[in-house]
């Protein structure tokens, strides 16, 4: 439909596509609803849906990153790290700060600084796999959100055949030790 507006994207900024007449009639209320600096016209019909799905790729990585440095953190045998302090302190002049640094120190706050009381089974609304999907129908590698992708997708496995596949083989090839599924079941990961 010619001189709609299509492709608006309200999220905690606003980036609307469609064209400059209907768009720029409505720019005040779009202006209004969106934070200060957190509005643009970005392009024809679409744009909007189509910024937005990218800025959520993005988004997957940067949760994935701060999951995996967490998790380091809390494996480390050497230190007793207070995860919430970090994130605390991590949220004022460090290179790393955002405000999804500021969701997680709230959340260690709410659920306690080792999330005990949430399982890590993690899902995708779609965003990440259009973003791969584009990516890959324009021959632009994205890696870092595909792993993120996959990382979800590998949280929702209580047990990876594939990981079974791979100690397998390098018992046969290697001798490597083959955990079996009684100790497995009987550790704190059961994976």
């Amino acid at each position: 439909m010619s001189g709609g507006i299509w492709g608006l994207e309200v999220g905690f900024c606003l980036m609307a596509g469609g064209d400059d007449e209907p768009v720029s009639r409505l720019a005040p209320i779009f202006e209004t609803l969106a934070p200060e600096d957190g509005y643009a016209h970005v392009g024809a019909s679409g744009a909007g849906h189509f910024v937005k799905m990218i800025h959520n790729g993005i988004e997957y990585g940067l949760m994935q990153a701060y999951a995996e440095g967490f998790e380091v953190m809390r494996a480390s045998k050497e230190y007793d790290l207070d995860l919430y302090e970090i994130a605390g302190i991590w949220r004022y002049g460090s290179v790393v700060r955002s405000w999804l640094l500021e969701l997680l120190h709230a959340a260690f706050e709410k659920e306690g600084h080792r999330l005990d009381a949430i399982e890590g089974y993690v899902e995708d609304s779609g965003e990440g796999r259009w973003t791969i999907a584009e990516a890959i129908a324009e021959d632009v590698p994205v890696p870092v959100i595909s792993a993120a992708l996959y990382a979800r997708f590998a949280s929702r496995q209580t047990e990876s055949f594939a990981a079974k596949v791979t100690a397998a083989l390098r018992n046969q090839f290697g001798g490597h030790a083959v955990r079996a599924v009684e100790k497995a079941k009987a550790s704190p990961d059961p994976r």
